[in-house]
């Protein structure tokens, strides 16, 4: 079953069947930016889930709110239960830094 995810080429099949393709959820958002700023999304941002959400990051809107840079819920349990299991402080300018609370995520995990 595993061959059949694997696409092929003529030169026989290619380890890409890891990348996944883009969300529904994603393109509404993606066409919703475009619609808003006048752009088109191009075909490259099309083809995998990464490549999509680098394009919606650099074409989102910026929020004004002063709460934009905190951390999200998702990220605070997350970093939470790393630091549970890995019985490691996580330090409090994360919890005012989304970006901060990232990297502390990447570097525990």
């Amino acid at each position: 079953m595993e061959q059949s995810l694997r696409k092929t080429t003529p030169m026989g099949p290619t380890n890409d069947y890891h990348i996944l393709p883009v969300t529904d959820r994603q393109m509404r958002y993606a066409r919703a930016i475009a619609q808003q700023s006048a752009l088109e999304i191009p075909v490259e941002a099309q083809r995998d889930r990464r490549s999509m959400s680098d394009w919606i990051s650099a074409h989102k809107p910026h929020d004004p709110s002063p709460f934009a840079d905190y951390p999200t819920g998702k990220q605070v349990a997350f970093a939470e239960r790393i630091s549970r299991t890995k019985r490691r402080p996580i330090p409090s300018e994360c919890f005012r830094d989304k970006r901060a609370m990232s990297q502390w995520i990447d570097r525990n995990k």
